[in-house]
């Protein structure tokens, strides 16, 4: 993408409704616009980034053997009337009347709708075990909505749903999603940590939150420092292998981890002093095993081994995709902008041309993009009149993790300047070397 032709509406003031970095970053770089409190469109750079969080999500959940599907944003009441939540689930829940006046709600969550498909099209232990998710937008109408993405009313959330005969069948689902959160947020550049944490409306007694440590988190953590050192890394998962998905469970659970909702004073007192954490968190995901409760209460059985009717077992597992993207900001940022990681960055790289109109830096550039486009790569390119400091503060700003710096003295002796973001260090590169380099960051990455 050729930078004169990008809509990029950079801000060069920090809007004053701004109270933490995320909020204040994607907004200072163009990357959304506050349409009302705690809703807010995704202009270009945002949801490209968006988008990004979206595909590992949904790549996986496939490797998981979870099935992609699309559930509407507004639900019929009476299926939440079913289950007992519609009165109970409180003033969050977006109520409306659609023109026959029947009671219609914008979905928060989407446990009785899911279950309702379930029990119209499965019958038999059979077709079990069936995990089934989407990712679509949810509204909940928070009292006090703020810090931009991190705590809007209007948000995307991918929440998948598991379906399993008996409760070892449903326990194994837990930790194969928990398995699979570990390798979606290492992905992203995250270290997410699994934390026991309280049910809420959703119900249920076994559920872990992940979180991401950040001093603007809105939860007060207590943990061991040892699992700050734990990373699922590149290892191979067999999902089907309940053994080796409740082994890595094990792994990332039984140091302690607690949000301030279920922190135990006595058993953190037994964590060794000098490992004894405590700070805040964000959350990005949360993981829940129900049991029947709404397979009862909703009638959604099947047939058993022995021909009679069993309620299904069921779980539920939420990551929340437009948060995260706050959450890798508030984890990824200095005091030029933000510092995306390779996995979720807007653009693989950025050109800048430090003399546009130029023919030597002209054709250099040109030659930069093409190849990196041929690459499959998507690079974004400064081919703006402007002075170099103005260029570079806005790659600063929407933090590529890559800049190539083409300019008229080092092409005098076959250079340009590679520079990383992240560590600030830069180097004196051939344009062929500076591609090929591109090239290796991003294979290594998965892109």
């Amino acid at each position: 993408m050729r930078l004169s032709r990008y809509f990029l509406p950079v801000l060069k003031e920090t809007p004053a409704e701004a109270q933490i970095a995320s909020h204040r970053l994607m907004l200072r770089a163009g990357m959304i616009k506050q349409q009302a409190a705690g809703i807010y469109s995704w202009l270009p750079l945002g949801w490209k980034v968006l988008r990004r969080i979206e595909q590992i999500v949904h790549e996986e959940q496939i490797r998981a053997g979870h099935h992609p599907m699309l559930m509407p944003t507004l639900q019929p009441a009476d299926l939440w009337r079913e289950s007992g939540r519609y009165d109970a689930y409180g003033p969050e829940m977006l109520r409306i009347r659609d023109r026959g006046d029947r009671d219609m709600l914008y979905g928060p969550t989407n446990e009785e709708m899911i279950t309702d498909i379930f029990r119209s099209h499965v019958t038999s232990y059979r077709e079990l075990p069936l995990t089934l998710y989407h990712i679509q937008w949810k509204f909940r109408d928070e009292v006090r909505p703020r810090f931009g993405v991190m705590r809007g009313r209007e948000f995307l959330m991918k929440d998948g749903y598991n379906f399993d005969l008996t409760r070892e069948d449903a326990l194994h689902a837990y930790n194969r999603h928990l398995v699979s959160y570990l390798r979606t947020y290492e992905r992203m550049g995250l270290q997410a940590i699994p934390m026991r944490a309280d049910s809420g409306p959703i119900g249920g007694d076994d559920t872990h939150e992940f979180l991401v440590l950040a001093e603007t988190g809105e939860s007060e953590v207590f943990y061991d420092s040892e699992i700050t050192d734990l990373t699922f890394g590149d290892r191979e998962v067999d999902y089907d292998d309940p053994a080796q998905c409740a082994a890595i469970l094990e792994e990332f659970t039984s140091r302690y981890a607690r949000t301030d909702e279920t922190h135990d004073e006595a058993e953190f007192d037994k964590v060794p002093e000098d490992r004894r954490r405590s700070a805040r968190g964000i959350e990005v995901g949360q993981i829940f095993y129900f049991g029947t409760k709404y397979s009862e209460a909703m009638g959604a059985t099947v047939q058993g081994p022995d021909g009679k009717p069993v309620p299904v077992h069921m779980g539920s597992h939420g990551i929340g995709v437009s948060r995260l993207v706050g959450a890798i900001i508030e984890a990824s940022h200095d005091e030029k902008g933000i510092v995306w990681p390779e996995g979720v960055t807007p653009f693989h790289c950025g050109i800048v041309n430090l003399r546009q109109g130029d023919a030597s830096t002209d054709s250099a550039c040109e030659g930069i993009y093409a190849e990196l486009v041929k690459a499959g790569l998507e690079p974004l390119y400064d081919d703006r009149d402007e002075r170099a400091g103005a260029k570079f503060a806005t790659m600063d700003l929407i933090g590529l993790p890559w800049r190539i710096t083409v300019g008229p003295r080092g092409l005098k002796t076959g250079v340009v300047e590679l520079t990383s973001r992240r560590t600030g260090e830069s180097e004196e590169v051939s344009p062929e070397v500076a591609v090929a380099r591109m090239k290796d960051v991003y294979g290594s990455a998965g892109v």
